[in-house]
C-alpha cells in the first residue's frame, strides 16, 4: 500500500455500516478508505460491539457530522502503519479506543485523559485527531468518522493513539467489548467509586454495562450488590455476574426494598440506564453522604431535577464517569490481565453474534431488550 492519506493513491474499498439520516436504517455498502497517515495504522477488524451509543447517534439523541460509519467498540488486526508509526507492528493484534489521548493538553497531563480536548474535537469534527477524514463514499463524497473509530466495517484506519495492544489468548470478541462496555462499567466502580468494600452498591440498568458494573462491584468488595432492571432476563445474568439482589423495576417497589435491603439508604448508586427519572430515583435511594454516579447517556438535552436540600443538607454527591473514568492505556492491560486471571468473565457477557448485514437486525434486538453484549463480526458471511 502506497500513497499520502487523501491523495486518492492507495485507496482501499471496504464494506462498512453508514448512518445518512438520523432514525432511518444503517446503508451496508462499500466505502474508500485512505491509506494510514503518518502516525495512524490501518487495522482490519475482526468484531465489534453493538452499543447504546451508536444508537443514540442513529436516533439523533445525540449528534455528529454525516453521513457517518458508526461502530466505535471494536478489535482487530494492524494490517499497514504509517510513516511515524513505531507503537505497533503489522499482524499485532489491537483494542480499539473511542478516547485516545493527546498526551500534551491539560487533561492528558493531569492523568485524566478521557477529558482529552483533542479527543473532543475529533468527535465533534467527525474526523481523526487532525480533524481530517479517511473515508469517503464510493461517489467520491464527503463520510465521516465516528468518535475516532469507525468500526462497524471490515477495515478502519485509526490514530496510533487509538489502539492499545491485545495479549495472543484473549479473543477478539471479548478485546471488543472490553474496548467500551467492559472499561465503562468495571471502571466506573473501580475509579469513580473507588473503594468500596462493604458498601451496599446498586446498578440501575444491567446491559452490557451494567453487567459490567455488576463484575466490578463483585471485585470491589461491594455488599449488598442491587441489580434493577425491567428485563428478568437481564436480571438472572446479573446473579450470575455477582449481584446479591435483584429488583424488577415494573413490578417492585424499587425504593421500599431498597430500604429493606440497606436500612437508610445505599452507599452508592450507578446509572447505566440514561434516563433522568431512573438518574432521580437513583438520588433519593442514596444514604447521607451517598454516591450516585451517573454512567448512562441520553437525549442530548435530557436534565436530572434532584432536590436541593437533600444535595445540602444530606451531603449527597453526584458525579459523572466517561469512558469509566480510566486511563485506558493503564486500565484496558488491567483489565485483560483480571480476564486471563478468572477474575473477570468476560466470555460470558458476550450475546448473539452478527455479520455486518445483520446490524440493522443487531440493534433492532437490542431495543427489545437483548441479554449481554451483541457482537459484529464483519467478515462473518
Amino acid at each position: 500500500m502506497t500513497g499520502a492519506a487523501g491523495s486518492g493513491v492507495g485507496m482501499r474499498t471496504t464494506r462498512a455500516a453508514v448512518l445518512r439520516v438520523p432514525g432511518q436504517r444503517l446503508d451496508i455498502c462499500d466505502v474508500l478508505l485512505d491509506p494510514p497517515g503518518p502516525t495512524e495504522i490501518l487495522v482490519r477488524v475482526d468484531a465489534a460491539g453493538v452499543c447504546h451509543t451508536d444508537q443514540h447517534y442513529m436516533s439523533g439523541d445525540l449528534t455528529c457530522p454525516l453521513p457517518v460509519v458508526v461502530g466505535h467498540e471494536g478489535a482487530g488486526t494492524v494490517e499497514a502503519l504509517g510513516a511515524a508509526v513505531t507503537r505497533f507492528r503489522p499482524g499485532e493484534r489491537v483494542c480499539l479506543m473511542w478516547r485516545p489521548r493527546c498526551g500534551e493538553c491539560r487533561y492528558c497531563l493531569a492523568g485524566a485523559p478521557t477529558m482529552c480536548e483533542r479527543a473532543r474535537g475529533q468527535a465533534a469534527s467527525g474526523g481523526l485527531l487532525d480533524g481530517a477524514s479517511r473515508l469517503h463514499l464510493a461517489d467520491g463524497g464527503d463520510l465521516r468518522h465516528l468518535l475516532g473509530v469507525s468500526c462497524f466495517a471490515q477495515h478502519a484506519v485509526v490514530s496510533e493513539r487509538a489502539a492499545v495492544p491485545v495479549p495472543d489468548d484473549v479473543p477478539a470478541l471479548v478485546a471488543a467489548v472490553a474496548g467500551c462496555a467492559v472499561i465503562t462499567g468495571v471502571g466506573a466502580v473501580l475509579n469513580a467509586v473507588g473503594a468500596c468494600a462493604g458498601c451496599a452498591l446498586v446498578v440501575y440498568g444491567v446491559g452490557g454495562v451494567g453487567l459490567c458494573a455488576v463484575m466490578g462491584a463483585r471485585l470491589a468488595g461491594a455488599h449488598p450488590i442491587v441489580a434493577v432492571d425491567v428485563v428478568p432476563q437481564r436480571l438472572a445474568a446479573a446473579q450470575e455476574f455477582g449481584a446479591t439482589h435483584v429488583l424488577q423495576a415494573d413490578v417492585d417497589d424499587v425504593r421500599a426494598e431498597l430500604e429493606r435491603i440497606a436500612p437508610g439508604g445505599v452507599d452508592v448508586a450507578i446509572e447505566a440506564v440514561g434516563r433522568p427519572e431512573t438518574a432521580a430515583l437513583a438520588f433519593e435511594c442514596l444514604r447521607p453522604q451517598g454516591l450516585l454516579v451517573a454512567v448512562g447517556l441520553s437525549h442530548r438535552d435530557a436534565v436530572v431535577q434532584v432536590p436541593l436540600n437533600q444535595l445540602v443538607q444530606r451531603e449527597k454527591r453526584i458525579v459523572g464517569s466517561l469512558y469509566g473514568s480510566a486511563n485506558p492505556l493503564l486500565d484496558l492491560p488491567r483489565l485483560f490481565d483480571l480476564y486471563r486471571a478468572g477474575r473477570l468473565p468476560l466470555e460470558r457477557l458476550l450475546g448473539r453474534r452478527y455479520g455486518l448485514d445483520e446490524i440493522n437486525g443487531a440493534y433492532a434486538d437490542l431495543g427489545a431488550e437483548a441479554v449481554g453484549r451483541g457482537v459484529i463480526l464483519p467478515w462473518r458471511q
